[in-house]
């Protein structure tokens, strides 16, 4: 019997997973590592290899890492449950009009409810990734994820979907370090190369970053069906042609290959029509904003009024507002503008360092 119980450790083969592993096998933990395949390139056509988590490689090194250290490894596939949600739900976003952010879905509907059903098919106590955040229980007996002390790697924001049963079997043992920490860590355990290791910040299935081709090669004709729509102005002026909607994202200034004399922004984006609306950076700022999609977590609910700081994408620092209930949705109020609210991004309320709860932002009334 081990020291703390059997933990069931999502390892990907990079850094912060393979030290989460080892750190817990250290303090006496009965470590069991997975390393879950998602996606592979060549079912979208893709001419890159395959990257980051879902590459040979990465498996070998997780498993090299795990033997080594006398804990089993397992290979859990599981693209057809990634693929049919995670991906279908990314296409249908952008075809929407909105952003999606991929990364929360899948923390939210697959990696951690796949971890929980195999961790109780193997008797595990426990489920341990390695995440940037902190988890404990709060006076009121509900579980609460906090910012890991790394603030420049804290990922409490892409993990406010996860719910309250399966936080209070969930570890985060990097929460309390940072990453120069994490990395002395690996070489520590003997890992020279992998503590010096980049950073991946790509999305797995979209490995080159061109979510636009990736739009092109999963939806038949896109391109000739969505070519053409108008640029217009806020007052409706037309002036000039786009590649088409789903290929443009709020905010967006580059690579708008359009010249008005001036910079200008994408700040609206109207499916219906297949138009993108263009602006000045200041009609990008607004100061309210629906949510729908909730999942509370401090709280189980939040009264009227309620003071938070939102974050509406990952790097925002966030923002001063105020949170209002209104048809199942939360209404906020930000105290001063904030610039480049984007429908389908997550927005994630915060009290201090706790998350209160977090949904998806929801698209405004179309102005034109």
């Amino acid at each position: 019997m081990s020291k703390h119980g059997k933990v069931l450790v999502a390892m990907s083969g990079g850094i912060d997973s393979t030290v989460t592993a080892l750190m817990l096998h250290e303090q006496g933990y009965e470590v069991v590592g997975i390393t879950m395949k998602t996606w592979d390139y060549a079912s979208a056509g893709s001419s890159k290899k395959e990257t980051g988590c879902c590459n040979l490689d990465s498996f070998n090194d997780a498993r090299a890492a795990a033997v080594h250290h006398g804990f089993p490894h397992f290979v859990l596939d599981i693209r057809d449950e990634f693929g049919d949600f995670v991906i279908n739900n990314f296409v249908d976003e952008y075809i929407a009009g909105r952003t999606p952010n991929p990364c929360v879905l899948c923390n939210t509907h697959i990696k951690w409810r796949a971890l929980m059903k195999r961790a109780d098919a193997m008797d595990c106590d426990f489920i341990a990734t390695g995440h940037y955040g902190q988890i404990r229980r709060h006076d009121n007996g509900r579980m609460v994820i906090s910012k890991g002390i790394d603030e420049t790697k804290d990922q409490s924001y892409v993990l406010w979907g996860i719910q309250q049963d399966v936080l209070s079997r969930t570890l985060l043992p990097l929460g309390k370090y940072r990453k120069t920490e994490i990395r002395q860590m690996a070489f520590d355990f003997g890992y020279p190369e992998l503590a010096k290791k980049a950073e991946s910040y790509e999305i797995c299935f979209v490995p080159d970053n061109d979510y636009r081709g990736f739009l092109k090669r999963k939806v038949d004709g896109l391109e000739e069906r969505v070519n053409g729509g108008n640029f217009v102005l806020a007052d409706g002026t037309i002036v000039g042609k786009h590649k088409g909607y789903p290929f443009y994202t709020i905010g967006q200034r580059k690579g708008l290959d359009i010249a008005l004399g001036r910079p200008v922004f994408v700040t609206e984006i109207i499916p219906e029509t297949n138009t993108v609306v263009l602006g000045n950076e200041d009609e990008l700022r607004k100061n309210e904003m629906f949510v729908s999609g909730l999942n509370m977590g401090k709280y189980e609910t939040i009264t009227d009024g309620f003071e938070a700081i939102t974050k509406i994408r990952y790097k925002d620092p966030g923002a001063l507002s105020t949170l209002y209930n209104e048809d199942g949705k939360v209404k906020v109020n930000f105290f001063e503008d904030v610039k480049g609210i984007a429908p389908g991004q997550s927005a994630v309320f915060y009290e201090g360092d706790d998350v209160i709860g977090g949904g998806i932002i929801q698209r405004g009334p179309i102005t034109l």
